[in-house]
Order: structure tokens, then sequence, then C-alpha cells
């Protein structure tokens, strides 16, 4: 498709120009429309399976906590590479083109829009934060009903997800043919000045994220707590070879549980924190997007200040804990929090034929952060 594209790019065909955006332009508007209820139905599915908050004694603490920080901390390494890289613009953006309606990127001018006064009013505005205080607040109201009415809301709210995660089976069957007319577009581009130096240095930006997270964050964690990184490594590689080439965490869980045995770590213990860190713990998905946010809200002129950059570090960790292993769900949500802004995301269809390559990095690192979770509770429960 890559080289269809290519020689469908450079034929200057008008009328095959015209196929591939209209193309390109159908399946992004599906990404909108599954972009909200995947952050939606994903949140609900996961925080309100979660039990009464009081009966999260012991292990459930401690693998909430160490993935809330794993998260954080590879959101902050990618924040920091951002800055210290600070790519330029890799598109040539006129006025009056695509920048038309972005809203402002201030979250103190938009405190107000996160508590929205209906419950519909975020959904039709597209007001990604707006969703995430609605969708977090109603978790936390499940979670205290008895429990028989709070296990049929969780099978609800479940099978919803269920449903969303048909549909974005359906859309993702379109994504050679998506990536096909992305490629005839990003040839174009090329043509008229995308800098090509500039997407490579936001897709270095990820990779050294990651490598950094993985290499370096995660091990010293671990020795911190007297776990040896290396032989946690060598014993966990056969789950993350696995979870590099399928592209999914969760296909890799029941080897990870094995290999995690193998390094000292009870059943009790994993059979708890894998399945909920193969939900909520999504070290790579922060970084994705956080840098990718950042990365297309700047090449279409959305200016952040060194503040805003800080609160996205939350937001995207937030986005990353609620992802709740949705496949190419870091893509998505990227599109949802973009398109939250007004910024326009043709921008994510030249990204795209880059992700396949960057998802199997990111399912390999979210499996090692989840063994290094379950490692250290593994520990503290000693």
């Amino acid at each position: 498709m890559v080289t269809l594209g290519v020689l469908a790019g450079i034929s200057h065909q008008p009328a095959v120009l015209e196929f591939a955006r209209i193309l390109s332009d159908i399946f992004m508007r599906l990404l909108k429309l599954v972009s909200l209820p995947i952050i939606s139905f994903s949140l609900l599915a996961t925080l309100t399976g979660m039990g009464k908050w009081s009966e999260i004694k012991n292990l459930g603490q401690h693998v909430i906590r160490y993935t809330v920080i794993t998260t954080l901390l590879s959101a902050v390494t990618a924040w920091a590479l951002y800055i210290i890289v600070e790519p330029e613009a890799a598109i040539q953006v006129t006025v009056n083109q695509d920048i038309t309606g972005i809203k402002d990127a201030s979250y103190l001018n938009a405190l107000l829009n996160i508590f929205p006064s209906n419950l519909l009013q975020p959904f039709l505005e597209h007001n990604v934060m707006g969703v995430m205080f609605i969708t977090i607040f109603l978790s936390f109201a499940v979670v205290q009903l008895p429990a028989e009415k709070r296990d049929y809301l969780h099978q609800l709210f479940d099978s919803l997800f269920s449903a969303i995660m048909v549909i974005i089976r359906w859309i993702t069957a379109l994504i050679p043919f998506a990536v096909w007319a992305f490629i005839v577009e990003f040839t174009q581009e090329v043509q008229k000045g995308l800098k090509i130096g500039e997407l490579a240095s936001y897709l270095g930006i990820i990779v050294a994220a990651n490598l950094i997270q993985a290499s370096v964050t995660l091990p010293l964690m671990l020795k911190k707590n007297g776990i040896p990184p290396l032989q946690a490594f060598k014993t966990m590689l056969p789950a993350l070879s696995l979870a590099f080439f399928s592209k999914s965490s969760a296909a890799a869980m029941p080897l990870a549980m094995q290999c995690s045995h193998r390094c000292g770590v009870s059943n009790k213990v994993s059979q708890f924190s894998f399945p909920l860190c193969t939900s909520i713990n999504m070290n790579a998905c922060a970084a994705f997007i956080l840098i990718t946010v950042l990365f297309v809200a700047e090449n279409y002129g959305v200016h952040f200040t060194f503040f805003e950059r800080i609160l996205w570090i939350v937001m995207a960790s937030i986005a990353a804990i609620g992802n709740a292993g949705v496949p190419m769900g870091c893509f998505f949500l990227s599109c949802a929090l973009l398109t939250a802004m007004g910024v326009p995301i043709t921008m994510m269809g030249v990204i795209l034929p880059f992700y396949a390559l960057l998802d199997m990095l990111e399912s390999a690192i979210n499996i090692w952060s989840d063994a290094c979770v379950t490692l250290i509770v593994n520990k503290k429960a000693e």
C-alpha cells in the first residue's frame, strides 16, 4: 500500500487525488466518531470493575500507586525531551487554511469547561476534559452502590465498551486503504514542503522517551526496591517479545504471568496485578499522547505556555490510564484531545503509517512496566 500510495501521489491524477482525499476524510470522521466513547466507556468499565474503594487495600493500593508513578514519570520524560529538542513545524500552514476555529489552548481560561451543565454537553462539544470529569465522577458514584446494582452497571458499561470495540475492529479493517490514502496525501505534502527532518524528530522523541523509560526509569525503580533489573528483564523477555510482535500487551499477559512466577511472584499477586496493570498501566501511551498532541497542535499554530505544557503531563497520564488496552488506543485518544481543541487531525494521517512500528515498541514497554509494578508489589507484599 505504501508503494502504491507513493506512485499515486506522484502521478498527479486529479481523480486519484480526490478519491484519496475523500477516503482519508471518511476515515478521520470515523476516528472522531469513536474517540469520545472510547475514553468514556473504557474508563467506566475499568473503574466500576474495581469494587468498593474500601476493599482496595494493600495490593490494590500498591498497584494503583506505582501505576500512577510510572505513568507520570513516562510523561515527564517525554515532556523533558520535547522541551529540549523543541521540534519545529513540519508543515507550512497558511492563514485561513486549516487552523480556522482552533480554540484557545489555555486551561486557565477553559477551566469552567471541565464542569459541564448537563451530561450531553461535553459529547456534543467534543470536550474531552468534561467527558473525563463526568466519567470519573460517575465511576466514583457507581462503586459506592450496593453490590447488585454496582455489578449490573459494570456489566452494562463493559458491554457498551465491547460494542465500541466491535466498531473499532470494523474501522481498523479499513486501515490498509486509509494508509494508501494517507501516503498519497503525504507524498503531496512532501512536494509542497513537508519537513521530513522535523517529522523524524517527533518520532525520535517518542522512541527515545520510551527507551529511557524502559532502560533507565523502570530499572532504577526495581533496584531501589531490591530487585535485580537485568535478571528481571531476562526472565520477562519472552513476554516482552510476544508483546512486541503481537502489538498487544493484553495478548502477552498470560505469558507475562508465567514469567513473573520464575521471578518469585506469587499467584495471588500476579493474578491481581497483571490484569489491573494491563487495563490502567500504559506508560508508553502517556508519552505518545503528550508528544503527539503538543507536536500536532503547535504545527497548526496553537501556542502553549510553559505552565500549560506541564498541565498536559497530567492530562496525558489520565488519558493513558483510561486507555484500557484499546487497540490503537493511544492514536484514538490523541485524535480526541486534538479535536477537543479544534485542531485539525489531518496530520494524524501522516503519522498513521509510522504508528504500526511505534505500537510494537509501546506494547513491549507497557508489558515491561506491568512486570516491574508486579515485581515491586510482590516485594511489598512479602
